[in-house]
């Protein structure tokens, strides 16, 4: 285990510690980014994934805690950022031995880094890594956790999208409008349910056809189109990616405004392809819910989980979603901003206000 040199990850800033892990026994081979600590532990997930590359895994790792510092923020969280993948096809490669492994890698950091589930990983496989670790949440309730956090990470996602209908039109409720999601995964077809509920009309698309096959056996009045192209031709008012990051890049944002869509909202982590998308959306008339804050209820169940997991309690902050994601859509008006902007000061001014006071209060 070591600590990465500045060299290795150059073009990206402010991450407090990075460290490779390998056991060669399991064939374990993770990495673990700290991006920061101002607000408290570093908290985020664990995904398992089959990367190209180690500089890959190693650039999806740096975003993804650094997005994790921002989210926790916004959250009202007393969290850092901080996220760990590990490399290989969870299909494959997972193990006991490996999972148990990397539970030894986390306890090492001394609680400066809590892990949870993330894409490849579940609550059953946190129940193992905590065989060897206590900074473990995400477990199952016969081992003291919460359970499957896709359900409330779906909740806020719902939150996020009646805050884009009410500034959009004026009302609170998806009744009516026509809702595309892009993987309906553990969090996808949550949400699915929630707007099916709500009254809305939903047509999905997904690489998997199990996946598909599940939503179609729960709500057969949903829609299935072939591919994510077909989702952004299908007469949609929201777009709602709900599968891995990068989904939102410049031939993306040109269907969409083609399209007619109004609003974007999603589950899935890292959706702005790169740096400027956000000012095409804006510039577009498409209204973006930032990410990291309409997907924060699972890291907000996770985060309960430390205090004795109450479902209640954790639903009831995640339900404030609407609220932040309110918040920033006024404060990008005001200031002039596409809402990614927003959210980011938003949640910089809280790191900075809290970083503050615990300098005070510790002399510092």
């Amino acid at each position: 285990m070591t600590e990465a040199s500045p060299l290795v990850f150059g073009r990206h800033t402010g991450h407090e510690q990075v460290v490779f892990c390998q056991d060669a026994g399991s064939g374990l081979r993770a990495i673990i980014a700290l991006h920061s600590t101002a607000l408290g532990p570093a908290l985020g997930g664990t995904r398992f994934y089959p990367y190209e590359s180690e500089e890959a895994a190693l650039d999806d790792v740096l975003q993804l805690s650094r997005g994790m510092t921002y989210k926790n923020a916004l959250a009202g969280l007393d969290h850092g950022g901080g996220k760990a993948v590990i490399i290989g096809d969870p299909e494959l490669d997972k193990s006991e031995p490996l999972l148990r492994a990397y539970g030894r890698f986390v306890a090492s950091l001394g609680g400066r880094y809590i892990t949870a589930c993330d894409v490849g990983t579940y609550v059953a496989d946190m129940d193992v890594v905590a065989r060897e670790s206590r900074w473990v949440t995400g477990r199952s309730a016969a081992e003291g956790g919460a359970g499957d956090s896709s359900v409330l990470t779906a909740y806020g996602v719902f939150q996020g999208m009646r805050a884009c209908a009410e500034r959009l039109w004026g009302s609170t409720t998806l009744t009516g409008r026509r809702v595309g999601i892009a993987g309906v995964g553990k969090v996808g077809s949550k949400l699915a349910g929630l707007l099916l509920d709500d009254g809305a009309s939903v047509v999905v698309t997904d690489v998997s056809e199990a996946a598909l096959e599940q939503v179609r056996t729960a709500h057969p009045q949903v829609e299935v189109v072939d591919d994510a192209d077909a989702l952004l031709r299908a007469g949609i008012d929201v777009y709602a990616p709900c599968a891995l990051g990068g989904a939102l890049d410049d031939d993306t944002v040109t269907a969409l405004a083609e399209d007619g869509v109004a609003a974007i909202c999603g589950g899935a982590n890292n959706q702005l392809a790169h740096a400027g998308i956000e000012k095409q959306l804006d510039d577009a008339g498409i209204l973006y819910a930032p990410d990291y804050v309409v997907n924060s209820g699972g890291v907000i169940q996770v985060a309960d989980e430390l205090h004795g997991f109450s479902f209640e309690r954790a639903k009831s902050k995640a339900e404030q979603v609407f609220r932040t994601t309110r918040d920033i859509f006024a404060l990008a008006a005001e200031d002039g901003v596409p809402p990614a902007v927003a959210a980011d000061r938003l949640a910089e001014r809280r790191i900075a206000a809290v970083s503050r006071l615990r300098d005070v209060y510790l002399g510092r």
